[in-house]
């Protein structure tokens, strides 16, 4: 079946919901007005607090909500069919992700950018506050390590890629001393000197990966493991002005205008769906995704139809950087919705190979054997890419063949796959890389408020003591889950962790309405509330008992899987805890 009619429903529903229901919800839920302040300019201490022009801000911010999520869970969720990715993506971006996204970031600009737990505390009550710190805490790591995993896997003994992305560090510092400091304000100059830049750092990748000079930029998982770890810490410790705003800035060019790109390459090429609608794995019995087609694959598919990461993010840095409040509807809602659409992309590119090349990227070369189909196309892949292509798991790799596939099948564009497949790889590493490091401050923001119970100065965002501790705090618990997991142990924690704090998001703006006597509006947060927080409490019930319990009969294993099953539970329980308060909460109000 060919791709294109997908993809054109797919842009129009999104369109039609923008103009219209997102209006709605700024109108009615949200009651947006630029006559008032935003914490940006009353809170204005020039390091995390700062003013930023609505489209840097708004790259920034869907740099750091699209990471892996809306292109490695449509990737292995695929496992079940092609029908089933796509419908979710589209029905749950519109009605629940781009919801959760908007009123998390109003209600947080409201609240002088506080986080998520802050906001449940005043919201609801402190109980919620310190189960909300604790469980949100937990989710955080557990998402970076999920997300930075597929940078690991898609990055280890590739010497174009370590380049590429090694580049775009300093390129992005200079970026932000230019637009702040040298030529403050010239963002248009900025933007074309990235732009070129980041173009220029895939090209001499491959000089690179031709080279004598190879062996320099080529690291194992645990070299890469480390690296990434180092620049998540630093990325969190300097200025937000500095390095994260202009690398997401950079990267969101990158990210809109290859997304941009491969849909009118879907258009012009028109791709055939190879993967069949519904596969038999839908009952369960999945090389890639241990369970049924329900609940799983709801949490697979994180981002791109909802996510509880992007409430940290909303309510993290954006908040604090938002110049008026009517940017939120372009910033919360629109934003989210190009992830949903680089979601159901990234399905068609995965979708499009043939499902046993598929499989035999996306599992190791023992499960694949016992599978019994055989490789169509990957060895001659292999060859043409210049890597190493079947065990490579995790989703990144077979991605971007799926990618590279459609860009060289555009006229003028052939007999240059290896280019494409490294562009590709590099677009996905900037995704998640950027979600790594926004993530990684937004996670010292909620431990400096939990420390600052305690100890006071911890409060203060811009304490160096402070915040040097928590980040390198943060990078050691989420570098951890990196150095000894695998996605297959990983991506169901992430999946359920994610989508249950943003159960708990969508209960907190529910709260908030009725706390502002908006009840007869309630059914915009609580409908996807009630789905997600049922769908996921069972999708973490069967992760314990059937995927991390069994982890715990061999001895190398053990301490992993009594891990991931505690910290599953705690999760599940404080999900529970703050729904119940949130009840209590409801009542007491009416």
């Amino acid at each position: 079946m060919n791709a294109f009619p997908f993809l054109l429903i797919a842009i129009l529903v999104m369109a039609i919901a923008y103009r219209y229901y997102s209006a709605f919800i700024a109108a009615k839920i949200l009651v947006l007005d630029d006559s008032i302040i935003t914490p940006a300019h009353r809170l204005n201490d020039g390091a995390n607090y700062h003013p930023t022009n609505k489209w840097v801000l708004f790259g920034h911010h869907f740099a750091a909500i699209s990471g892996a999520g809306p292109l490695i869970g449509p990737v292995l969720a695929a496992q079940f069919g092609f029908l089933p990715g796509f419908l979710w993506l589209l029905i749950g971006v519109v009605l629940a992700g781009a919801v959760h996204d908007f009123v998390s970031l109003g209600l947080s600009i409201r609240h002088d950018g506080k986080s998520l737990a802050e906001i449940a505390r005043r919201e609801i009550g402190p109980i919620s506050g310190i189960v909300g710190s604790i469980a949100v805490l937990i989710i955080v790591i557990i998402a970076l390590a999920g997300l930075g995993l597929a940078v690991v896997n898609a990055l280890y003994e590739s010497s174009w890629g370590t380049f590429t992305i090694g580049m775009t560090i300093p390129l992005a510092l200079f970026v932000g001393l230019y637009m702040y400091k040298i030529r403050k304000g010239k963002i248009a100059e900025a933007s074309i000197i990235g732009i070129i830049g980041v173009l220029l750092s895939v090209y001499f990748g491959g000089v690179i990966a031709e080279s004598s000079y190879a062996e320099y930029f080529t690291f194992s998982k645990n070299g890469i493991t480390i690296l990434m770890c180092l620049y998540g810490f630093v990325a969190s410790v300097l200025p937000v002005w500095l390095l994260l705003c202009p690398r997401d800035y950079l990267s969101s060019y990158m990210k809109i205008g290859t997304i941009a790109f491969l849909i009118l390459a879907i258009f012009i090429v028109m791709p055939e769906i190879k993967l069949e609608m519904f596969t038999k794995y839908i009952h369960g019995g999945g090389p890639i995704i241990p369970g049924k087609i329900y609940p799983f694959v709801f949490i697979t598919i994180a981002c791109g139809a909802i996510s509880g990461f992007h409430s940290l993010v909303s309510s993290g840095t954006t908040p604090k950087m938002i110049s008026k409040e009517s940017d939120a509807r372009m910033i919360g809602y629109g934003a989210m919705l190009v992830e949903g659409l680089v979601g159901i992309i990234a399905l068609i590119a995965a979708s499009s190979l043939f499902p046993a090349d598929y499989f035999a990227i996306n599992v190791s070369p023992e499960k694949f054997a016992k599978l019994g189909i055989n490789p169509v196309m990957l060895e001659q892949l292999s060859r043409q890419v210049g890597e190493e292509l079947a065990g490579r798991t995790g989703g990144a790799v077979s991605l971007a063949v799926g990618f590279a596939q459609i860009f060289a099948q555009v006229p003028g564009l052939k007999n240059m796959l290896a280019y494409w497949y490294h562009f590709a790889i590099m677009f996905e590493a900037l995704f998640i890389l950027t979600t790594i490091d926004t993530g990684t401050r937004v996670a010292r923001f909620l431990l400096q408020e939990f420390f600052g119970k305690i100890y006071k100065p911890f409060e203060k965002t811009d304490w160096l003591p402070g915040t040097i501790i928590s980040s390198g705090l943060i990078v050691v618990a989420w570098g951890y889950f990196i150095w000894t997991g695998s996605i297959s142990t990983i991506w169901p924690m992430f999946g359920v962790a994610n989508q249950l704090l943003a159960a708990v998001a969508l209960c907190v703006a529910t709260i908030a309405l009725i706390n502002r006597g908006k009840t007869k509006y309630i059914w915009v947060t609580v409908v996807p509330f009630i789905f997600v927080v049922t769908t996921t409490l069972i999708a973490g019930y069967l992760s314990i008992v059937d995927n991390f319990l069994p982890l715990t009969q061999n001895p190398n294993t053990a301490f992993q899987g009594y891990l991931n099953s505690t910290l599953t539970g705690i999760i599940m329980i404080c999900a529970v805890i703050i729904v119940i308060d949130a009840i209590r909460k409801w009542r007491n109000t009416i």
